[in-house]
């Protein structure tokens, strides 16, 4: 398997100005960066698979940052964001943070506040990006389950215990031992509490 890419910086704005002064910041502090003059190339260039942080204008001919992070909501995953503003007001701010940005930048920011929400949207997006990989996995020890064990796992994380299970299932007890321990030993979990964190980070 090959190595995930580099978290990447992503400076989307349309003035030249603010793309190159961003752009040599991050470079000073050996962050990857590219940079975009419109939300609409950033879109075409970038994919999900991308890891980083976008720091989108909010003001820009075409698509706004606005508009940007409301498309990146819906892909299964995509870089962080950081909106940056001169125009700032409480409903835009809101907004944002609601389709997901990590902060809402206001214009003028200095260059430490700006490294300093860059590495806090950085480690956020690792983050997620690992729950997904993990979600990934579990569910695919998930789908080897049985349909009898399936059924098992659902009455385990619901606090049942064997003879309940047998008594519902309208199987032996033994049968309920069986299924239990080939469910436990597929998802590669040891005892219940185990089983109930797997579950919850399935989103199952």
């Amino acid at each position: 398997m090959s190595a995930p890419p580099p978290a990447t910086i992503f400076v989307v704005d349309d003035d030249p100005n603010v793309r190159n002064s961003l752009s040599w910041l991050f470079a000073s502090v050996n962050l990857p960066v590219q940079s975009f003059n419109s939300g609409e190339e950033f879109l075409r260039e970038v994919g999900t698979e991308q890891p980083g942080c976008a720091i989108l204008d909010l003001r820009m001919p075409g698509l706004s940052g606005l508009a940007v992070l409301e498309q990146l909501a819906t892909r299964e995953i995509g870089p962080a964001v950081v909106l940056t503003t001169g125009f700032g007001s409480v409903p835009t701010t809101a907004r944002a943070m609601r389709s997901g940005a990590v902060h809402v930048l206001e214009k003028p920011y200095d260059d430490q506040e700006m490294l300093d929400t860059v590495h806090e949207a950085l480690r956020l997006d690792a983050e997620k990006r690992t729950l997904r990989a993990q979600r990934i996995a579990i569910q695919a020890r998930l789908t080897a389950l049985t349909a009898r064990e399936r059924e098992v796992l659902d009455l385990v994380v619901s606090g049942k215990a064997n003879k309940v299970i047998a008594r519902e299932l309208a199987v032996s007890e033994k049968s309920v031992e069986f299924h239990r321990g080939n469910m436990m030993r597929k998802l590669k979990v040891d005892n219940v509490a185990e089983l109930v964190r797997l579950v919850l980070t399935s989103g199952a």
